[in-house]
């Protein structure tokens, strides 16, 4: 077994990279070395006062300006980088250059990294030279993309001779997400606010139907026929909503209904189906994950309620970890790695040496 801890840095310390910072304090043969923020109520402060927590004998953190970042990404400094900052991969490219380029590991919230050749095929050709170039991995996952809505799809079709349709459909609470997924989502937003950004294109809803089929299509042998269509219409509100992170008026905006079709030979083989929202129990709305093959065999799949997305998020990070540092250099998808699991043991038994 690996002798040292597995050593992670932390960049982005909302409310996706605190929720990795707890998970990670309470497991054995791993420990966080570095944080990066760049939020001036969070620089300077060690970790265990922002979390409110006692540290489980662990050494306490405190967290670097971004623009410091230097002083805790270089050579040699930890196994891995978890980087909770942007949903986009041109947005999180340079950050994750500079990680790689100081030869460390990186896995990405970012959704579109999830399968970024999907669109960004120029720049997922660059990362993955870059990867290769210096010895480590990249890998972009979360509940969705990354879990619930393709890699899960695809390891119920390893059950199918042959597979003719997929539905995915995800109903689920936004309600643990931080700000900027907020505002991706245009919640809180007036109706009127919502459809003029929706008819303008800067709204950019949920991120990540374009990589989900594309990754399935791939995977299966499917090729489409044009790009995913994806359309978005804003979920109103009739009562008052309150959420960590938003507050929703009456009338205004609580979310976005979001749908996708893959099409292929002609037909929409693979269908997204995805409204979430804050606080949805406040109008009776139940959520869940589902999933629909046509095949043979035929297979069903319901998931009551939904897997939470915030804590879902967390986890599939932190427990790809040993997957990211164990895989070959360059850029990776979900389907290129061993299935994720939970970590209840020592981390370090995990680690290829």
């Amino acid at each position: 077994m690996r002798q040292e801890n597995v050593k992670v840095i932390i960049w982005g310390f909302g409310s996706m990279g605190s929720g990795m910072a707890k998970m990670l304090l309470k497991k054995e043969g791993i420990e966080i070395v570095g944080v990066i923020d760049g939020w001036d109520k969070l620089v300077g402060k060690g970790i265990f006062e922002i979390l409110d927590v006692d540290g489980n004998g662990k050494e306490d953190v405190v967290v670097t300006h971004v623009d410091k970042k230097d002083e805790v990404i270089k050579p040699g400094a930890a196994d891995v980088v978890l980087l909770a900052t942007d949903s986009f991969t041109a947005k999180a490219f340079d950050k994750m250059k500079f990680i790689m380029e100081n030869k460390l590991n990186c896995i990405t919230t970012a959704e579109q990294m999830a399968y970024p050749q999907a669109q960004e095929p120029e720049l997922a050709k660059e990362l993955d030279e870059i990867a290769k170039a210096n010895g480590v991995s990249l890998l972009g996952t979360g509940i969705n993309p990354g879990l619930i809505m393709d890699y899960l799809v695809l390891v119920l079709s390893g059950a199918c001779e042959e597979v003719d349709h997929i539905t995915a459909k995800r109903i689920n609470s936004l309600s643990p997400f931080g700000p900027a997924v907020m505002e991706e989502q245009g919640v809180g937003f007036t109706v009127e606010k919502f459809n003029d950004l929706n008819d303008k294109g800067e709204l950019a809803g949920h991120v990540g139907f374009e990589e989900s089929v594309g990754m399935m299509a791939e995977a299966i042998g499917w090729e489409l026929d044009e790009p995913v269509r994806t359309s978005k219409e804003a979920i109103v509100s009739s009562v008052y909503r309150k959420a960590p992170y938003a507050e929703v008026q009456a009338g205004d905006v609580a979310g976005v209904n979001m749908l996708g079709f893959g099409k292929i030979g002609g037909e929409d083989k693979i269908e997204m189906i995805h409204p979430q929202q804050v606080e949805p129990e406040l109008e009776g709305v139940d959520t869940g994950d589902y999933i629909i093959i046509k095949g043979e065999p035929n297979i069903s799949m319901a998931i009551t309620p939904e897997v939470p997305g915030g804590i879902g998020t967390i986890a599939m990070i932190v427990n790809s970890i040993p997957n990211i540092i164990n895989a070959t250099p360059g850029l990776k998808t979900m389907v290129d790695l061993p299935a994720p699991h939970a970590m209840m043991g020592d981390v370090r038994k995990l680690i290829h040496e």
